[in-house]
């Protein structure tokens, strides 16, 4: 692509953004922390020290459109369409080390993927004088993303579950500052969560709910800083068999500052989000090893100077690789 197609592309991106309004607080509408990433089991640990994998297949689609009325019948419109297809493969050691009582985790993410970006502006001219005009663009990426460490601490007691710890997003990923379809963020940001889970193994209900809050720094590509950002997570699900389990989960998300920075042209909005949807778990074993798997689907309303009509889906699956001491069956 040559600089001047790749300018042509980044100025409509912008003028689309500016007809549509402030649909897009966070930059490029999107949060660092991956809503819904957590559901059923939230703060419960392997039960023994051991390394183990976790890898979620992500997909996210929405949109948001605005039109703006002008005098003598003149009307500009326009849309900003996004879908988002990542993979995000997480290494966990859960360590023999103890923290206060707690059972000490370390694990590193990497994501891969990126979303496709499209955005379309109508103009109808005065009077309706010619027929209206439609132009459109599109952006998309495949990147490695940012890598995300985590540390936590883990305890556990009769029903009862607890995780606190911290992830940190580390600013080292494949990023294109001239576009907009990035897997990347390309500042650091800090996540301290707590996750509670109530798990009673005679009737197999679990109860978990998981509480963050990002602390965003800034995009020195683009001198943007997004706000700082509250995200909830809560689910309860039943175990049918021992190897079957169903429920209902949801998100809450809200930006508490606004965006900031000589890159924010827009203005300090501020987005907000919830979401509800299901979720269905299953449990095997392949030669000995056990596998758990997990969809969860969400669909996102009350939306607030974010994408609308969000719908996301999960796939998750984990399992041990490496136990020095495995549990007696």
């Amino acid at each position: 692509m040559t600089s001047e197609s790749r300018l042509l592309r980044v100025g409509f991106f912008i003028a689309a953004l500016a007809a549509a309004g402030p649909a897009a607080a966070a930059e490029n509408a999107l949060s660092w922390y991956l809503l819904g990433l957590r559901g059923p089991g939230a703060a419960v640990a392997p039960p023994v020290e051991g390394v183990f994998l976790q890898n979620d297949l992500y997909r996210y689609m929405g949109a948001v459109r605005r039109e703006v009325s002008l005098p003598y019948g003149t009307s500009i419109g326009a849309g900003i369409g996004a879908n988002a297809t990542a993979n995000m493969l997480t290494a966990l050691w859960m360590t023999p080390a103890r923290v206060l009582d707690g059972r000490l985790g370390l694990s590193l993410t990497q994501p891969y993927g990126g979303p496709t970006l499209t955005a379309s502006a109508t103009v109808v001219p005065p009077f309706g004088a010619r027929m209206p005009l439609t132009v459109g663009a599109r952006d998309s990426a495949s990147f490695f993303g940012d890598p995300v460490v985590s540390g936590f601490l883990a305890w556990q007691s009769g029903n009862w579950n607890v995780q606190a710890g911290t992830s940190v997003n580390v600013p080292i990923g494949q990023y294109d500052a001239a576009g907009f379809a990035n897997m990347s963020f390309h500042r650091w940001a800090v996540d301290p969560f707590l996750a509670v889970t109530w798990l009673d193994p005679a009737t197999g209900i679990d109860v978990s709910a998981t509480v963050g809050y990002t602390f965003n720094g800034t995009n020195t590509a683009t001198s943007y800083r997004t706000g700082n950002e509250f995200h909830l997570e809560a689910s309860v699900s039943k175990a049918l068999t021992k190897e079957l389990s169903v429920g209902v989960l949801g998100y809450y998300y809200e930006q508490t500052t606004g965006d900031s920075g000589a890159g924010a042209t827009f203005g300090a909005f501020r987005g907000r989000v919830a979401a509800l949807g299901g979720t269905v778990g299953y449990g095997f074993s392949v030669n000995g090893i056990p596998i758990q798997t997990r969809i969860k689907l969400f669909r996102e309303f009350e939306a607030r100077n974010r994408l609308e009509n969000g719908t996301a889906a999960f796939l998750t699956v984990s399992m041990p690789v490496w136990v020095p001491n495995p549990p007696k069956p």
